[in-house]
Formats: structure tokens, sequence, C-alpha cells
């Protein structure tokens, strides 16, 4: 009994003993599915609810959320304090919450304010670069040579051998998203909510009800 083969033809084809040719699946080269091309123009897509604008991102956050603490160090020691009181006093004096030696009996005074801001004044000597306008400036109504600025995250200040670092997460710093710089994209500057009403913070009921916008 004789078996017909098929009898292969150009371009890797085949015919069948029926005659119909078919593509030699061992030579055939499968077809590219056709591709549509989309020409670019420079714009985004935009989301199904573009016409509700932009959300923005936020600072504000609940009371003393975002973990506020200072990391400490000179030539030989490294540490972090947390900020878990509305008053930290730092100096060498035991009554400081932060006792250091080599500065002032009582050096510097973090406050954690009304506004849910976290504000050092420099009594002895220091630097601060976080307000460089300050540093040359004293304080309304305290004495001389002190100093004052609100703390945000990456603010540094010294007080003798002492090098401190305020950390606090940005979602509750207050200051200008994305890490400081200028939010949104070119002329795209959606500002950020006001800041929550922290002045019935001790109700149980509260919920942070917005005030009016101050950032």
């Amino acid at each position: 009994m004789s078996v017909s083969t098929p009898e292969h033809g150009e371009g890797g084809a085949m015919e069948d003993p029926t005659g119909v040719t078919r593509p030699d699946p061992a030579t055939a080269v499968p077809e590219e599915p056709e591709q549509t091309h989309v020409p670019y123009t420079g714009m985004r897509e935009m989301p199904a609810n573009a016409d509700a604008g932009p959300a923005p991102t936020t600072t504000h956050s609940t009371w003393g959320a975002g973990d506020p603490h200072l990391l400490v160090t000179d030539e030989v020691e490294r540490f972090s304090f947390p900020l878990t009181e509305d008053e930290v006093r730092i100096g060498a004096a035991t009554g400081c919450q932060l006792v250091l030696p080599g500065i002032d009996a009582l050096h510097a005074t973090i406050t954690h304010d009304d506004r849910d801001e976290y504000v050092l004044v420099l009594h002895g000597e220091g630097e601060m670069n976080a307000n460089p306008a300050a540093a040359g400036s004293d304080v309304a109504g305290s004495p001389p040579g002190e100093r004052s600025e609100v703390l945000r995250t990456g603010a540094r200040f010294t007080a003798g051998p002492w090098r401190f670092v305020f950390m606090r997460d940005e979602f509750a710093d207050h200051g200008r998203p994305f890490g400081g710089r200028i939010g949104g994209e070119l002329s795209d500057q959606p500002p950020q909510p006001a800041r929550p009403d922290y002045s019935d913070r001790d109700h149980p009921e509260w919920s942070g009800r917005w005030e009016v916008q101050d950032d």
C-alpha cells in the first residue's frame, strides 16, 4: 500500500492529497497582527471624571500625627528623640526633657502649638537652616538673642556640639506636598485643602473640621 506525501511548493507551502495548498508549519512565518497607529499629541490621557478637576494632595492630618521626632548627633552619639509633649526643653539642666552636655542650661525649646506646628526657639547660640531670615532677628516679646522658626521635615539646627534634624512624615507636615517643592505639573498648581481646625481636638467626635485656608 502506497502513501501519498505532500509536495512542497514555493514559500514553504505544501499540497495535500486533496489538492489544497496549505502552509508548511515547519517553515511558515506567522503573520503579525495589524497595528493601529495613534499619533502622539503630547497630551496625557485624562480619566473619565476629568471634569471634576485634579484632587490636590494634602500634608494635613490629625493632631500630632506623622511621628515628629529629632535626629540628634554629635561626634560620637546618634539617636532619635520623639516629640511627644507639647513643650520640649533642650539643655544641660536636669529639668529639661532632652538633657545634653556641653550646652546652656536651657538652650532651646520646641513648642507644639495650636495649629499643630512644631516651633523652635533658640535661647542660646546656634544655627538654623530652615528660616535664614529668623537667624538674624529676635523673636517678638523674647529676650534679645532668641530666634524662632516653624520646623519642617529636614529642618536642621545646632546647639554647641549637637546637631538636630526635625523629621515628620510628609502627610502631616503642613508644608508643601512632594517634599517641599511646588506640586502639580507646569501651570497646574492646585492648592492643598486648608488644615483641620484643631481647637476642639479633645472632643471624642473630633473629625478634623476645616477652617479658612491658610496655606
